[in-house]
């Protein structure tokens, strides 16, 4: 079973798709991009060109329109959201970048916001902010800083998920497709199953998310060294949430042996699950968080290590040290965007909309359906097989949708959380047709 975060680019739809939808001078240019970029499993060679992007809309080099329910999860506010553009747009033209040596307001302003909006621990709020180009990077600076904080090493991560696809990011990762043939990976990352798969190791009655909890706490315990237990809040690749305890249970383990938690909320943040963290969800809070993705409205790649204040413990060494450390317009991005999120109400409208949309998608009766869920205007539907995702994903770009298949059976429908009403539902509608066509 393919259990990868996407759907590879070599489905059996795949080929019937480039013959009946490619013409010649975008079959031209895909040949040209599979001619430039070194070819992977998740891009190149690619589906289709793109030539424009506005709000949930995707424009290809054909004229056809599609929806965009994937964005690769950095599309809270849609595609070139007008606040977000001016805001880049006036940074650009004052303060373009800033070297590393010195500070700049936008930056000092974001670090603060985010540490105000970010969960607390009675131990103090996570009020202390490093930036990086990307989430695979901000990762990376979470696991040294627990080891310097910590003194030790190991961590404990789960299989399946996915935290970035650099070397130290796929080894606390649990991905095949970033693992596979990539020789050694850095030491002391044990692994456990996923709180979703919980059940096919620990029992169906029901409190199987207890047992695996307790086979954290008893790693945490026979290991006596782990620096952090480094986790998705969610299950990003199925929009999957564990039982109400069952982080509570994994927090008073890592208190109880030492051990930091580490929620990784690239993509499910700022938004993203109905609440600004997806971790508001988890009844606990993190001693780091670590953002990217939509950070910086779509346009600018930016991220963000947010942790405890007691643990600034490195400021002899690098810890991060990355040249756009400070990007100036990074930072404008990600408060244009934050301000998108609270000024336009983001936030109840995407519980709103989302749950709507989770009761219309559970009435679709057909044999192939296996069911909905959603948080916020995250959704998933789970379908019979590999064979039947691979054909409705097929069938709903035949109609202008967009989306992306997660652990070969699992549609997960993740729209900008600006969509209008009237897009949400001829979206929906799209995959009720694609059901009927089956």
């Amino acid at each position: 079973m393919n259990r990868s975060e996407g759907d590879i680019n070599l489905t059996p739809g795949r080929a019937a798709w480039l013959a009946g939808h490619v013409g010649p001078e975008t079959r031209a240019l895909l040949d040209r991009d599979g001619a430039a970029f070194l070819h992977q499993a998740l891009s190149t060679p690619c589906l289709n060109v793109v030539e424009r992007a506005e709000g949930v809309w995707l424009t290809d080099a054909e004229g056809r329109r599609f929806m965009d329910f994937h964005g690769n999860s950095v599309h809270q506010v849609g595609w070139g959201h007008p606040r977000v553009i001016a805001a880049i747009t006036q940074q650009m033209a004052t303060l373009p970048f800033s070297p590393r040596r010195y500070a700049n307001r936008v930056a000092i302003a974001l670090a603060e916001r985010l540490g105000a909006l970010a969960p607390s621990r009675p131990q103090g709020g996570l009020t202390k902010v490093l930036f990086a180009p990307g989430g695979t990077s901000a990762i990376g600076m979470a696991l040294k800083l627990a080891r310097a904080a910590t003194g030790r090493h190991k961590t404990v991560s789960m299989w399946d998920a996915f935290h970035g696809a650099s070397l130290d990011a796929i080894s606390v990762g649990g991905e095949a497709i970033f693992r596979r043939d990539a020789g050694p990976l850095l030491p002391g990352t044990e692994h456990v199953p996923p709180p979703a798969l919980a059940a096919r190791f620990f029992g169906e009655d029901g409190r199987a998310h207890e047992r695996l909890a307790d086979y954290i706490d008893y790693v945490l315990e026979v290991q006596g060294d782990v620096a952090a237990v480094v986790a998705e809040p969610v299950r990003w690749t199925t929009i999957e949430a564990p039982p109400a305890d069952f982080w509570p249970r994994v927090r008073a383990s890592c208190d109880r042996h030492g051990a930091l938690l580490i929620f990784d909320e690239i993509p499910s943040g700022l938004g993203r699950t109905g609440t600004m963290f997806a971790c508001e969800h988890s009844g606990c809070a993190p001693d780091m968080l670590v953002l990217g993705k939509g950070l910086g409205g779509g346009i600018i790649p930016i991220a963000a290590l947010l942790a405890r204040a007691d643990l600034d413990v490195m400021g002899g060494g690098a810890l991060g040290h990355y040249t756009h450390e400070k990007s100036p317009v990074g930072c404008a991005a990600a408060m244009a965007t934050l301000d998108v999120i609270e000024q336009e109400e983001l936030l109840p409208r995407s519980r709103a909309l989302g749950a709507a949309a989770v009761a219309r998608l559970s009435g679709i009766a057909h044999p192939a359906m296996r069911g909905a869920r959603g948080l916020g205007l995250s959704l998933a539907v789970d379908v019979a097989d590999e064979t039947v995702a691979d054909r409705l994903l097929y069938a709903c770009l035949e109609r202008g949708l967009s989306f992306k298949v997660g652990a070969g059976t699992v549609l997960v429908l993740c729209p900008p959380l600006t969509i209008t009403e009237s897009e949400l539902d001829q979206a929906l509608g799209i995959v009720e047709a694609a059901f009927a066509s089956l």
